[in-house]
């Protein structure tokens, strides 16, 4: 499913207009980026849970020279399937 799709299902479940629709899952989505950035913790009972993982600084490899490079630290969002959202998948 992509967004579009996520669109389309919640205007007609919830009897909404397409731009309605769209304006929901935008803030959903922008609430959850601005969670990110903050570096909280969000977390959908019964769905998912998602936090920021931090990493520091580490020396890599070019693959195709060999040469060493600097990777910056970086800060990525993990996702954690909740227990209930695995029950009904692994059924």
């Amino acid at each position: 499913m992509n967004k579009l799709e996520l669109i389309s299902a919640l205007k007609d479940r919830a009897d909404l207009t397409k731009s309605e629709a769209s304006e929901i899952i935008k803030i959903f989505f922008d609430s959850l980026s601005e969670s990110f950035i903050k570096g909280e913790r969000v977390e959908i009972r019964g769905f998912c849970s998602f936090h920021i993982k931090e990493y520091k600084s580490y020396t890599g490899r070019n693959p195709k020279t060999g040469q060493k490079v600097t990777i910056p630290p970086k800060r990525l969002p993990f996702f954690k399937c909740g227990k209930e959202l695995k029950e009904r998948v692994d059924y």
